[in-house]
């Protein structure tokens, strides 16, 4: 990548993968002061690709890199660990060791960057983690930022996949004033037929016009995986099914193009290449993007990416922001807004509520909606349950449970002992 930004938009980025997020972000107009990755074969396709200086190991420990060097970056970005979040996990939150979206959120107050942009996935949005995300948008308040979430699908964006992220986007508030999620961009025939139709006819394959009409729709999301499962394969059973119906092989990755002497795929599937998977994630022929290592690492870095043009396009409207385009926005304060009323409303006390309180502060749901959101909080907070004199049970809400750079955090003994699983 070697086009220049006249601006001087610079980005410091965090688990960046094998650089999804980076791409898109340069075609966005921005430029990586530094980029880090704890995966060697990830950071050294970054290093590959990214005219920028790639650090390789832990992004919390101060020996790898220092955020203290890069205050003053114009946006600070990254794509920390799904796991913690991913539905089709056990969504352990702060009590998974691979969690660093609350360590993230303090490097803001560190850096001190025009505006945030971290990623992760759709089970961050659930009502399981409401107080976690309240919590982050109270820390960025705290820091003088207006936080603001939002999930966007990688097929309103031209990847031929479903891929739903959710994002998150915090300025300081004249900036925010004037930022917008991007909207939806419709494209012609967004299917994983037209996308792959000239890679699928690459070697003489006779079929590929008839696979393209019959891969006539969006594919489930691609499927990277941690360094704890399996192989290059596109994902679980369900995902497989959903890709058979696209005439697709999921059960792995191939090393070439059909041949002219492949059957007809009426009657059989083709898998994947390197290339293809790439392709489907929103990769171009024109970014002339090298992926390292060997395949199931290259399949892993990709179906683990944040598609570029998602990226692209959030970006965009970060520096459209920066540069005051359009009007301020009416939709919105400038100011941080509560949404969970039970934490809201434990956040805010200075002694401890019963639960008769926090039903009334809730205001529309019942005893059993409050529960939930008790048992919920009590995964990422330490929250204090005492009974007063009258027997009645009162919650107090004591210290988020989120790994943030202590010395003594769970986290750094898994990190030391269990390296080659974490991703």
């Amino acid at each position: 990548m070697s086009e220049t930004n006249p601006a001087n938009y610079t980005v410091v980025e965090v688990c960046a993968g094998a650089g999804g997020q980076s791409l898109g972000l340069h075609r966005a107009g921005f430029t990586h002061s530094m980029a880090v990755e704890i995966d060697p074969t990830a950071a050294s396709t970054l290093a590959s690709n990214l005219a920028a200086p790639v650090a390789v190991g832990d992004v919390a420990d101060l020996q790898v890199w220092d955020p203290r060097d890069h205050v003053g970056a114009t946006l600070f970005a990254g794509g920390v660990p799904c796991p913690p979040f991913s539905i089709a996990g056990k969504q352990l939150g702060t009590s998974d060791e691979r969690d660093l979206f609350a360590w993230a959120i303090e490097q803001v107050s560190v850096i001190q960057p025009r505006a945030v942009m971290l990623e992760n996935v759709r089970g961050l949005s659930s009502p399981r983690f409401a107080a976690y995300r309240q919590h982050v948008i109270d820390k960025l308040d705290e820091y003088g930022y207006v936080g603001e979430w939002k999930l966007l699908h990688a097929s309103d964006f031209g990847v031929p996949q479903l891929r739903p992220r959710f994002v998150l986007v915090a300025m300081r508030p004249d900036d925010h004033a004037y930022f917008r999620f991007p909207d939806p961009i419709l494209h012609d025939n967004n299917t994983v037929g037209d996308a792959l139709f000239d890679l699928m006819a690459a070697r003489g394959w006779e079929g590929a016009l008839q696979w393209r009409q019959l891969a006539n729709g969006i594919g489930p999301t691609l499927v990277g995986g941690s360094k704890k499962h399996g192989g290059a394969d596109l994902g679980p059973t369900r995902a497989k099914q959903a890709w058979a119906k696209l005439h697709v092989d999921g059960r792995g990755i191939a090393d070439a193009a059909p041949g002219p002497e492949a059957p007809s795929p009426v009657d059989w599937h083709p898998r994947l290449t390197i290339e293809m998977a790439a392709r489907l994630q929103g990769w171009r022929i024109e970014d002339n993007w090298i992926f390292n290592g060997r395949k199931t690492s290259q399949y892993r870095q990709i179906g683990n990416a944040f598609p570029p043009p998602v990226a692209e396009a959030v970006g965009s409207q970060i520096r459209a922001a920066l540069d005051r385009e359009g009007s301020p926005r009416q939709d919105i304060g400038q100011s941080v807004d509560l949404h969970d009323p039970v934490y809201r409303a434990l956040s805010g006390s200075s002694h401890a509520l019963s639960m008769a309180d926090l039903v009334r502060a809730h205001n529309e749901g019942s005893l059993a909606t409050v529960e939930r959101k008790i048992t919920a909080l009590a995964h990422d907070f330490e929250l204090e349950v005492t009974t007063d004199a009258t027997g009645e049970t009162r919650y107090r809400l004591g210290a988020f449970k989120g790994f943030t750079g202590q010395q003594e955090h769970m986290r750094h003994n898994f990190v030391s002992q269990h390296r080659n699983r974490v991703s």
